[in-house]
């Protein structure tokens, strides 16, 4: 896509998605076979689920189809959210990510990984997990020691903010007048 269309489809759609309560993130065009297909990614601090990317999808498309931006020819719009692994870019990128694993790529060459605790104007308070059964450690990360950072998954991470703060004993009902102490 040229920067020119980019450009324009930035300008046209920005708008539109900021009403909507998001923030434009992502757009790009590319050909699949002979179609077009034009993707454009969203996201807000409270994140975006499906009926608000449903709402700003009827909105682009009804924008698109009012103008030319596009071109003459047939294409497919998408709306999503980011990837799991998302990078991160902008400030609000490392503000939404925090208490997330983070591999970075710095500056002076070498890799951390680390789990974001706080963020402001200068860079970031960072969670270094601890190795063979040593404690965390935390540490301080400048945003100009930064060249790259891409949000990791983690599968098997214990939610400790849900698990501090919520009852997850099972509620169910006992029609015997027997505790669950005593079926067990």
């Amino acid at each position: 896509m040229s920067t020119t269309q980019s450009e324009r489809l930035r300008e046209l759609l920005e708008p539109l998605v900021a009403s909507q309560g998001l923030d434009l993130e992502e757009i790009a065009v590319d050909s699949v076979g002979r179609r077009r297909v034009l993707s454009v990614v969203v996201d807000s601090d409270t994140g975006a689920d499906l009926d608000r990317i449903a709402d700003v999808s009827r909105a682009l498309s009804a924008k698109l189809d009012e103008t030319d931006a596009m071109g003459e020819g047939e294409y497919t719009l998408e709306v999503g959210t980011p990837g799991a692994e998302r990078s991160l870019t902008q400030h609000r990128h490392y503000v939404r990510a925090t208490d997330r694993l983070v591999r970075f790529q710095l500056h002076e060459g070498g890799e951390l990984v680390a789990r974001i605790l706080a963020v402001d104007e200068d860079g970031l308070d960072l969670e270094v997990p601890g190795v063979k059964g040593r404690k965390p450690t935390t540490r301080r990360l400048p945003f100009g020691d930064i060249d790259k950072a891409r949000v990791q998954v983690e599968f098997n991470r214990k939610d400790t903010k849900n698990t501090e703060n919520t009852d997850h004993t099972d509620h169910t009902e006992n029609t015997d007048n027997k505790t669950e102490e005593e079926e067990a």
